[in-house]
């Protein structure tokens, strides 16, 4: 018995949404740290990075990166314990359509498309003056 057009229509979107959604995460950072830098790994497809760090007391350090990953590094004598809180901002190799063409660009730059930008935000922590991974705290039922 073949199946209904409906129903393969809607097997046929769900197969290119799938399809979409796997090629849309290509680049997927995933971050790293030892006891004095943080830095990402799995960095393919991304270009013209910028790292945002906020440590505790407020103070925000950016570093930039044209190709490969941004590395933050704790200074040795200012270090102070807390939550650093970060932005990384990066260049997927990805294109996406321009659609206000005021900002295509002029000239020989002028283009349809731009680089489809990524954005990952997340925090570590600093302990005893070096990056920890926090211990994850579950309650028991211990009666």
């Amino acid at each position: 018995m073949p199946l209904p057009r409906h129903l393969f229509s809607v097997f046929a979107v769900t197969v290119a949404a799938c399809g979409l959604a796997s090629s849309v995460s290509a680049a997927n950072p995933v971050k790293q740290h030892n006891s004095n830098a943080v830095w990402f790994e799995n960095w393919t497809g991304l270009t013209n990075a910028t790292l945002v760090v906020s440590s505790p007391d407020g103070k925000i350090t950016t570093i930039t990166a044209p190709s490969g990953t941004p590395v933050f590094q704790l200074s040795g004598a200012e270090v102070l314990d807390g939550i650093y809180r970060f932005e990384l901002q990066a260049a997927s190799d990805e294109r996406v359509k321009i659609v206000n063409p005021i900002d295509n660009g002029r000239g020989d730059a002028q283009s349809d498309s731009h680089a489809k930008p990524f954005l990952m935000n997340g925090s570590f922590t600093v302990s005893r003056g070096v990056i920890i991974t926090p211990e994850e705290i579950s309650e028991s039922d211990s009666n």
